[in-house]
């Protein structure tokens, strides 16, 4: 089940730091067993940024929306189980030698991290939380 987000809720995440947008990201991914990133005709969307070539991952749908346009106006939301992520996303991303841009914002890449530290952080916050 999809619950939207308040506007104004949207807007101050928005302005949080990279560390706070993480934090927030591992609270909703753990919550809803679902993690977002954007695809065109051609896959998973890439981000370049100035150290690494990564994919991009958003907390809830809404906020990958907001990263859609421009040159990536054609790309939709996919929501991937937290399970697939696990069994599959993060060895593939890390034997395609892909790190995370976790949760980008417009002005801001988010803060890169590799598949293996975001999943050790996704297991460690759910068995915290448990």
């Amino acid at each position: 089940m999809d619950t939207s987000i308040n506007p104004d809720r949207i807007k101050a995440l928005l302005q949080n730091d990279n560390e706070q947008r993480y934090k927030y990201l591992l609270k909703e991914v753990t919550k809803n067993e679902k993690i977002w990133i954007l695809t065109d005709e051609h896959g998973c969307v890439m981000l370049n940024t100035d150290s690494e070539d990564c994919v991009p991952v958003w907390p809830n749908k809404e906020f990958a929306e907001l990263w859609a346009t421009d040159d990536w106006q054609t790309c939709e939301p996919q929501a991937i189980n937290l399970k697939k992520w696990h069994a599959k996303w993060t060895d593939g991303l890390a034997d395609d030698e892909l790190a995370i841009a976790v949760f980008p914002v417009p002005e801001q890449d988010g803060l890169v991290v590799y598949p293996d530290e975001l999943d050790y952080q996704l297991e460690q916050y759910r068995t915290k939380k448990a």
